[in-house]
């Protein structure tokens, strides 16, 4: 069995871990670390969770010889610290995305890992969502033919769009890439696009960055002025179509007090896809995709089979490595599109 420590107590602890490992009989939840003026913020969630040891002293955290994993849960500009922290004292660790602010800083945390013999990956769950696992289903079933192209659409209608400064990619995209890779690999090569639409010169609200793949190419898609009910995944193969539409995450729903419990019911059916390809006969077929629910315990499933018997990790290192490299580079652009259209303004 694994003994797990949560470094915060904030909404990705209580609803996209916590819930996926309470019940199982390979991991135990032994403590959640939070500093003392982090306290007040979710401390009327404490109570729900009488078998967790809630404390303010993380060197009790590494200290313990029964702590075989720790979490990392916190504000972005800390994950590469603690991830540190918690690999120098002979502890494996899952970090939440971004994994780090560069490519060069997740190498460092990488090269320690191994330095060690312990296992560290990122939290990339995201490529465990329904939607995404409905899309890979129909790929493999090879109805689409050759790939042409994927669009994933990650919308919003925001009047001030998602945040005043830059930051959007490393929050949004940072999941859309990884899914992108997940099911295709490194790209040959790339083209990004990305602008400050609410936040001129400021901020990066809105992106369309392409991955080619030979003849085929995905684009990962997020803009803040989209009022409709646009697909999340358009997919387009040489013998048919995918259109799936957006399905409400947990992020989208309302948050209640108490102890998180998951959703395991399948996405209502005005949510499922529309598959539309040519069959061997040469008819043409229209087929409903079901949707499903995300299975994020399968990040777990992974940790377990690599700590416990070495197995390889779900997220790989230079997939984690590649993201943080097109996030620097859209973001670069982004940068230096904000500093053309203030040149311009002047």
């Amino acid at each position: 069995m694994i003994t797990v420590a949560y470094v915060g107590f904030g909404v990705s602890v209580r609803e996209y871990h916590i819930p996926y490992v309470e019940d199982r009989d390979d991991i135990r939840v032994k403590y959640v670390y939070r500093r003392e003026e982090d306290i007040p913020q979710n401390a009327e969630y404490e109570p729900f969770y009488p078998e967790i040891i809630f404390t303010t002293d993380f060197e009790q955290v590494l200290k313990d010889p029964e702590v075989d994993l720790v979490v990392v849960n916190t504000p972005d500009r800390f994950h590469v610290s603690y991830a540190k922290q918690i690999l120098n004292a002979g502890k494996h660790a899952l970090v939440e995305k971004p994994f780090a602010p560069t490519a060069a800083e997740a190498r460092e945390v990488f090269d320690l890992a191994k330095e060690k013999g312990l296992i560290c990956m990122p939290n990339q769950n995201r490529r465990f969502d329904a939607d995404v696992l409905a899309v890979k289903e129909v790929l493999d079933s090879g109805k689409l033919g050759e790939l042409v192209k994927l669009e994933s659409h990650y919308d919003y209608f925001r009047e001030n769009g998602w945040y005043d400064y830059f930051g959007t990619l490393y929050n949004l995209a940072v999941h859309t890439i990884d899914q992108v890779i997940s099911m295709f690999g490194m790209p040959d090569r790339t083209s990004f696009d990305v602008r400050s639409i609410h936040h001129p010169g400021k901020a990066d609200d809105y992106y369309d960055l392409e991955f080619f793949y030979g003849n085929s190419k995905a684009t990962v898609n997020t803009c803040m002025c989209v009022l409709i009910d646009y697909p999340r995944f358009t997919v387009h193969g040489t013998r048919g179509s995918l259109t799936l539409p957006p399905v409400i995450h947990n992020s989208g729903k309302k948050k209640v007090v108490g102890r998180h419990v998951i959703n395991r019911e399948p996405a209502p059916k005005d949510r499922w896809g529309t598959l539309v390809y040519v069959n061997d006969q040469g008819e043409k077929v229209e087929e409903k995709v079901p949707v499903g629910c995300a299975h994020y315990e399968r990040i777990y499933d992974s940790l377990v089979d690599a700590i416990e018997n070495g197995g390889e990790k779900c997220v790989k290192d230079e997939e984690v490595i590649r993201v943080l490299e097109i996030l620097e580079e859209a973001t670069a652009v982004a940068k230096s599109s904000a500093e053309i259209l203030i040149s311009d303004e002047k």
